[in-house]
């Protein structure tokens, strides 16, 4: 497991080369990110238009989080490799997303440990427009029961603009199921990476690396 850090130290690269692992030009932030593994698995099911997206933060779940996986969303047919993993007896699924009829993310874990499987969190990865229109056009995914999270805190996410008051990025949505899982240190890793995260990808754009 990664503790957390206090210095984080920079690899530079060229201006002209972006890096593979985090894609920025000015600095690595890739030495700096927690990995560990949670007594879960979270599947982000992304809307198409976050590949194109460099602000998708859900790539740094799947970088961190061992038990992460990435699933494409489709209007005509659900993602045979999710369906895989929700038919697997060993999980029981569970739809991340907030209504009148979803349970608390910490109430359905503690039921599904309790007869013996491990939770599946599936994560819609877009906006909230599109995280919305997936879920209307995706009769599979609305026959899932539902939980929703309680963040302590709102969203510090400021890497697009736009963002409505209470919306969580998919980074911080993943740092409070880690939280609700009972896993604080983990969850605070995860916080202090993305915060160090956003100013060195805004220090990117400007053209320099981070300045400590």
């Amino acid at each position: 497991m990664t503790s957390s850090f206090t210095s984080p130290t920079d690899q530079r690269t060229t201006e002209k080369t972006a890096c593979s692992g985090c894609g920025l030009h000015h600095q690595c932030v890739c030495l700096q990110q927690p990995t560990f593994d949670i007594p879960a698995h979270i599947a982000l099911l992304m809307h198409e238009n976050e590949l194109a997206r460099e602000t998708n933060t859900g790539q740094w779940l799947l970088k961190t989080i061992a038990s992460t996986s990435q699933h494409i969303w489709q209007r005509k047919q659900p993602c045979p490799t999710l369906i895989d993993l929700i038919e697997n007896p060993a999980y029981c699924a569970y739809l991340l997303f907030p209504n009148e009829d979803s349970i608390a993310l910490s109430d359905a874990t503690a039921a599904t440990q309790k007869n013996g499987k491990k939770p599946l969190f599936i994560v819609l990865d877009g906006t909230w427009q599109e995280a919305k229109k997936m879920l209307q056009k995706s009769p599979w995914l609305q026959a899932l029961p539902s939980v929703h999270l309680t963040p302590q805190q709102q969203s510090t996410y400021q890497l697009r603009r736009n963002q409505q008051q209470g919306h969580l990025c998919t980074l911080e949505v993943g740092s409070c199921i880690v939280a609700e899982l009972g896993l604080e240190p983990q969850a605070q890793q995860l916080d202090d990476f993305f915060q160090y995260y956003m100013r060195a990808f805004k220090a990117d754009k400007s053209g320099h690396a981070l300045k400590q």
